[in-house]
């Protein structure tokens, strides 16, 4: 078994290293002057289970090249199984049609690492499910729901409510709701264009109550903060979340840290800008260990779903 890491998130493929007490594999990967990425691999590979950590964030296009140059380098050196551990898979709210003429962009990713060589795939938390059957490879798909359960247990009281910002995220929230024994509420939204959504109710006894917001993505930060904006209105004494995938673009921190929102806590499955370093009201938790333990039970061959039993 051998680890090879991106350029995406070094620091999370290193911690993955530590937690299986393995060193990560010596490789070059590096840009030419016209930005063309060049990846050379300094060790065997040959009869070797690699597995591949990249994220697909920003520069998403770069990440996602950078992972299927990978890949590719990995099957030319005859490694015997190649797992692409995809901690965030970029491209994955395009996961339909929502208009005429338009792509299926998590289906052309899907193809395009299929095609360079992939065996696997070990994710977490996909945008949506049935991204799974995009590829024509094994996928595992793991949930950040143990982390945060551990992490949100110390403070789970009667006066808690789980909240799932839209109909869409209903089974993630009550999936984590269930499991510590809380109740669960729901944002009513529309969400007119990209980006930009309205809050019309709130499905729930949120009154008097500490309110804990459970998604996947956070990346604007405009339907996180007009969400919280809500429930404050409706009389939550508190709103805080708990948030996958940081992704954070543009101004989504500094509208965070002007929001109500007392505290956003998300995973290190993207590398933190220094301005989601420098917030006070965002905190970040590692889901190192979660990734590392799958990887090992794939290697083993035994099973991953039981990690969430």
């Amino acid at each position: 078994m051998k680890v090879l890491a991106g350029n995406s998130n070094r620091p999370l493929a290193e911690a993955i290293a530590v937690a299986l007490n393995l060193p990560l594999a010596q490789a070059s990967i590096r840009r030419f002057s016209d930005m063309e990425v060049f990846v050379e691999i300094d060790e065997n590979m040959r009869g070797e289970d690699v597995f591949l950590v990249q994220s697909t964030s920003y520069p998403a296009n770069d990440n996602v090249m950078e992972l299927l140059i990978c890949i590719d380098a990995l099957r030319r050196a005859s490694a015997r199984r190649i797992t692409a551990v995809i901690p965030y898979f970029g491209y994955g709210r395009q996961d339909r049609k929502a208009g005429p003429r338009t792509p299926i962009s998590a289906k052309l990713v899907a193809n395009l690492i299929t095609e360079a060589g992939a065996n696997r795939v070990l994710t977490l938390e996909l945008h949506a499910g049935q991204i799974q059957g995009f590829f024509d490879i094994p996928v595992d798909n793991l949930f950040s729901s143990p982390v945060f359960e551990k992490d949100l247990r110390e403070n789970i009281d009667d006066a808690i409510i789980f909240v799932s910002p839209d109909a869409g995220g209903i089974v993630r929230a009550r999936a984590i709701a269930k499991r510590l024994d809380a109740d669960l509420a729901i944002v009513d939204k529309r969400r007119d264009r990209a980006g930009a959504s309205e809050v019309v109710n709130i499905i729930g006894e949120v009154a008097g109550r500490r309110c804990v917001i459970i998604d996947d993505i956070v990346d604007s930060g405009g339907t996180l903060c007009n969400a919280a904006a809500a429930l404050k209105e409706a009389g939550a004494t508190s709103v805080s979340a708990h948030i996958t995938h940081g992704v954070l673009s543009g101004g989504a921190v500094a509208r965070i840290d002007s929001s109500v929102l007392e505290r956003l806590t998300v995973t290190d499955s993207i590398l933190a800008t220094e301005a989601v370093r420098g917030s006070e009201k965002i905190r970040v938790i590692t889901i190192a260990p979660l990734i590392a333990e799958a990887m090992r039970r794939i290697s083993e061959e035994s099973s991953v779903s039981s990690l969430f039993d």
